[in-house]
């Protein structure tokens, strides 16, 4: 079952190019990226509930040093989001969904945790 349900979700950055196996394109950052146009973005969900808390982030700073302790933390917050991480699990029962991500580092960011948790048994 985790092998059908990894194939359904993927990674990209807003800054690349939307494809069309993308599938359904979920935003997982708070702030949306910047210097992107709405319009280009092809963001189809903008799960905001899902991301990281504003005090999670601004301590976290991207700072590789800090990403055990950040993946810890965040996945706790998604814990209480429950309502919204069954949603997303909703969209990947439809087909591919895309968790577009801002940061710059494609290893230790929000949607790396996000997919983690998708992809655990429940």
């Amino acid at each position: 079952m985790t092998k059908q349900i990894s194939d359904r979700v993927k990674l990209k950055r807003a800054y690349e190019t939307p494809t069309a196996d993308d599938g359904i394109r979920v935003l997982v950052d708070r702030l949306w990226p910047r210097g992107i146009k709405k319009s280009e973005a092809a963001i189809d969900h903008w799960l905001k509930e899902l991301a990281p808390s504003t005090d999670l982030r601004k301590w976290f700073g991207h700072d590789p040093a800090r990403w055990v302790e950040f993946r810890r933390r965040y996945m706790a917050e998604i814990e209480e989001h429950g309502d919204e991480l069954d949603r997303l699990r909703a969209l990947m029962a439809e087909g591919t969904v895309t968790l577009v991500y801002s940061a710059h580092d494609e290893t230790h960011n929000d949607a790396v945790v996000l997919e983690e948790m998708l992809l655990k048994q429940r």
